[in-house]
């Protein structure tokens, strides 16, 4: 045993030595072992080490090889300089020869080499001979039937990766997909926490036997594309069914979008070889280092008089731990898009959102991180990146004005230069998230193609647009551009999904009248509209088309008014905090935080918003005078605020539009506020109040954390608004007037994910 021990110690040392030079000196693309989230003792880390340093051998030494992405049936990019590359032993000589062109190059320190033929006009087949300068036969690679023509890149979730075979027609498509010149290439599934310099896939040829497989988004964009331009297609399918956007984009993509500046920095953080890893990496070890001191002291202390405590050793940090699921940042980039880059191409065609389809506008900044990032890398200029709206769908009891937020995020990325978007409103399935009409939805890419890239230019490619907004007298005026010949209906009926809004209204349905490039808005409801929105809603699948039949994309315009500015004495609040109670949890982290503007205030106000699935919002403000000048304790509650109030609640001033709601200014009040757990007895000796039923005076608990936020009127006997439980995020108490159980302050409810819309905001009234 002593022998061992004294081998361990000696194991350790070694590899305390060996750590920082293997973690410092190696680069950024090594592949490294994941380490555990557990406590590694030292000798699993060596053991991760060894095996690390023997599966990290340079392929240097390997034989000749070339990219996967380069072989028998490909299409090369017509009018482009052709980069071709591979591996092979380090300083050899490679020569390329494709149609009597020849290239040659030098593999580098990494054994890789790459060679640029010249552009080719569209033709084929061809075959390309790679070889080692001066070796024999058995160094020459040979890559036959090959086509130049248009390559495009077809890439997103699994409405992009959804076949043919299980498509509209699918049984006539496939027996008719006799198109050899159409080609093939599905890249495999691999996310990757480092990037992966090689794909190995095959290219395959379109014939009835492999139509079935090919994406089938992408076989009907380029079937159209064949048609027309009469030359071959080669598609490039890097799809991933149910992904987000954020493991497609490179790095260097989040880096150009200041709103994802935490992302990147967590990605640099976690990605080994990087100035952030490789320092993180220096603490952990120094904190290692320090571990081993104590426990050697431990150790060596005789037991008779040993008071060394025994501490254990640190844990691997967890934010060392690399990013590889198949949903973290630029993993798919680096597994299934990296190998790709240099394949010179004509342009990407994209279909996701649906697995970011809540993040409203914050799906544009990682939209243009993805786009932009694509860009960089790729080193072809901005390459047309033409993309799906994704289609209307149910979507549960989620929130009907969640999607349309998505979209209106899609249309906004058409502000980068060189992109266009196809809307498919018309022909989805809201039961349905795949709508199996993928015919149309590659038609449609095709036609922005012919019209952007091969010089169809008459050519109309999407539906109408909107321009400007002007109000004249009952009526909006909303002009379009991209109308073609004009504006109509697709099929003959009154133009739907038009809402307009008005001081003291909510969104009404509107009348429309086309006039030319115009419509006129109007409803009977609302006297003076100040604000339309068009199809805003998950639902939605309106019937205004332009002359050439494509649909219209959802969007809103004008000033919708505020529900603070229709409630008496609001107007004068400030909002402090803003918070979507569907992202509750313990410790609370608010949408908006202006805590650190606020100076002095003398009153304090609560609005509550909370609506059901096709119910219409249902709110209440409340404001009193200043319980607190601390402005760190007006909102929830948590234990890191310190708030606990129960206690009057002077002046009380409560609007609703509840029904059975007491409302007025000048009422007597009292709150509940606290992080604890809580129990029924009348602690406050409120006449009316229960100590057997949860209800406006209860018994606050020394410990626990269920958490209460309430506000009552005991003389009516009634619940203002209650927010508990709010550690149970989306499921906590949550209600406006009296529960209608047994619990008058919804305690033990669970209620919250009932409301599709639920958001709270705290305002102050600035002392003068």
């Amino acid at each position: 045993m002593e022998h061992i021990g004294n081998s361990i110690e000696k194991t350790e040392f070694d590899f305390l030595k060996l750590l920082p030079a293997f973690v410092f000196n190696s680069e950024p693309s090594m592949k490294f072992t994941k380490p555990p989230l557990s406590k590694p003792s030292i000798s699993f880390l060596l053991l991760t080490l060894a095996v690390t340093v023997l599966g990290s051998v340079s392929s240097a030494n390997a034989d000749l090889s070339l990219a996967g992405v380069f072989g028998d049936h490909m299409v090369l990019q017509r009018q482009k300089e052709i980069k071709i590359w591979g591996w092979a032993e380090t300083g050899q000589n490679v020569s390329v020869e494709l149609d009597g062109a020849t290239s040659t190059a030098t593999t580098d320190s990494s054994g890789r080499w790459e060679a640029t033929l010249p552009a080719k006009e569209a033709g084929g087949p061809y075959e390309m001979f790679v070889r080692l300068n001066g070796s024999t036969d058995k160094a020459t690679i040979v890559i036959k039937d090959i086509l130049v023509g248009e390559v495009w890149l077809c890439s997103g979730q699994s409405n992009m990766e959804w076949p043919v075979a299980r498509s509209k027609d699918a049984e006539e498509e496939i027996a008719a997909a006799d198109f050899p010149q159409i080609r093939h290439f599905k890249v495999k599934r691999r996310p990757s926490d480092v990037a992966i310099e090689n794909i190995e896939s095959d290219w395959v040829a379109c014939t009835p036997e492999t139509a079935g497989t090919i994406t089938a988004v992408g076989y009907y964009f380029g079937r159209k594309l064949h048609r027309e331009l009469g030359v071959p297609i080669g598609l490039v399918n890097s799809t991933w069914g149910g992904t987000r956007v954020e493991p497609w984009t490179p790095p260097v993509g989040f880096k150009t979008v200041p709103a994802l500046d935490s992302l990147y920095s967590e990605l640099q953080l976690r990605t080994r070889g990087t100035a952030e890893n490789k320092q993180r990496y220096r603490k952990h070890i120094s904190e290692i280092k320090t571990w081993l001191k104590l426990a050697e002291n431990y150790a060596n202390a005789e037991p008779a008089d040993s008071k060394t405590p025994l501490v254990t050793s640190p844990e691997f940090p967890p934010e060392l731990v690399p990013l590889s699921g198949r949903q973290d940042p630029s993993t798919l980039y680096h597994g299934m898009i990296h190998g790709l880059v240099g394949l010179p191409m004509r342009g990407a065609i994209w279909y996701q959102g649906e697995s970011n389809h809540k993040e409203g506008m914050m799906y544009f900044e990682k939209k243009k991180a993805l786009i932009q990032g694509w860009r960089k890398i790729w080193n072809q200029g901005e390459f047309p990146f033409y993309f799906v709206q994704i289609a209307p769908f149910k979507y549960g009891a989620e929130n009907p004005e969640i999607l349309p937020r998505l979209w209106e995020a899609q249309s906004k990325t058409l502000e980068l230069p060189n992109t266009g978007m196809v809307v498919i409103s018309d022909i989805g399935n809201v039961n349905d998230i795949h709508p199996k009409n993928k015919q149309e939805v590659g038609a449609r890419l095709a036609a922005l193609a012919m019209k952007n890239q091969y010089g169809d230019t008459e050519r109309v490619a999407s539906g109408p647009t909107f321009g400007e907004m002007k109000i004249e007298g009952n009526k909006l005026l909303v002009n379009m551009k991209n109308v073609g010949e004009g504006l109509r209906s697709r099929d003959g009926k009154p133009l739907d999904w038009f809402e307009v809004i008005g001081e003291g209204t909510s969104f009404e349905t509107a009348d429309v009248e086309i006039d030319g490039d115009t419509l006129a808005l109007s409803s009977d409801k609302v006297a003076s509209p100040t604000a339309m929105r068009f199809a805003w809603h998950k639902l939605a699948e309106p019937n205004l088309v332009n002359s050439a039949g494509w649909p219209t994309s959802p969007f809103r315009a004008g000033k919708v008014p505020s529900l603070i500015d229709s409630i008496p004495g609001a107007g004068s609040f400030e909002v402090v905090y803003d918070l979507d109670l569907a992202k509750l949890q313990k410790e609370v982290t608010y949408d908006l935080d202006r805590s650190q503007e606020v100076k002095s205030f003398s009153r304090v106000a609560y609005l509550l918003e909370l609506a059901k699935e096709e119910q219409e919002t249902q709110w209440v403000f409340v404001s009193m005078d200043a319980f607190t000048d601390d402005i760190n304790k007006v909102g929830l509650p948590t234990f890191n605020s310190g708030a606990v109030f129960q206690q009057d609640a002077s002046t009380l001033s409560v609007f609703s539009n509840v029904d059975g709601m007491k409302t007025g200014e000048q009422l007597s009040g009292n709150i509940e506020f606290w992080p604890h757990n809580y129990g029924p007895i009348n602690a406050s000796k409120i006449d009316g109040a229960s100590d057997d039923k949860y209800d406006f005076d209860d018994t606050r608990s020394a410990t626990g954390d269920y958490g209460s936020m309430q506000v009552h009127l005991p003389g009516e006997k009634q619940t203002v608004f209650a927010i508990n439980h709010w550690n149970q995020g989306s499921s906590a108490d949550i209600g406006i007037g009296n529960s209608p159980g047994n619990t008058l302050d919804w305690t033990f409810t669970g209620n919250g994910e009932e409301y599709v819309t639920k958001r709270l905001r705290v305002l102050v009234l600035p002392k003068q």
